[in-house]
């Protein structure tokens, strides 16, 4: 029974964290894309992208801090690791997928791939800046 309240409460706080995060990226990443595309792009749908985008990443990078032993601060260890760069490029890769292909503008297309990339490297800087200076 405790093994299933952990696993309920971890499944939780991830999707809690991720939603948290998913707005301050979408929040940088939707005036990006509406400067960039220069058309109206759908809020709803960037924090759906940006959403799926931090769950797989929390995934991904937890996957690695486990694998590294890591799971405790300080974490200048794990931001060093190269599985964690190796993850990183992956993780940005599926943001930028996640982005074109949910992101409508408003005439109902698609953005392009390079506002996608350009948003995906704004919300990564400045999450790899405020990583960093924390950790």
């Amino acid at each position: 029974m405790t093994t299933l309240l952990t696993v309920l409460s971890t499944l939780l706080w991830w999707v809690l964290y991720s939603s948290i995060f998913a707005l301050f990226f979408s929040l940088i990443a939707w005036p990006l894309l509406r400067w960039n595309e220069r058309s109206g792009v759908v809020f709803n749908r960037v924090y759906l992208a940006c959403l799926l985008w931090t769950m797989a990443g929390m995934a991904m990078v937890g996957a690695v801090a486990v694998h590294e032993g890591h799971v405790r601060p300080p974490y200048g260890a794990l931001l060093t690791s190269n599985a964690l760069r190796g993850v990183l490029v992956v993780d940005m890769l599926v943001g930028v997928a996640l982005l074109w292909r949910l992101i409508p503008r408003a005439d109902a297309r698609r953005i392009r791939p390079t506002s996608a990339c350009l948003a995906v490297a704004a919300v990564m800087a400045i999450a790899f800046g405020v990583a960093t200076s924390l950790a």
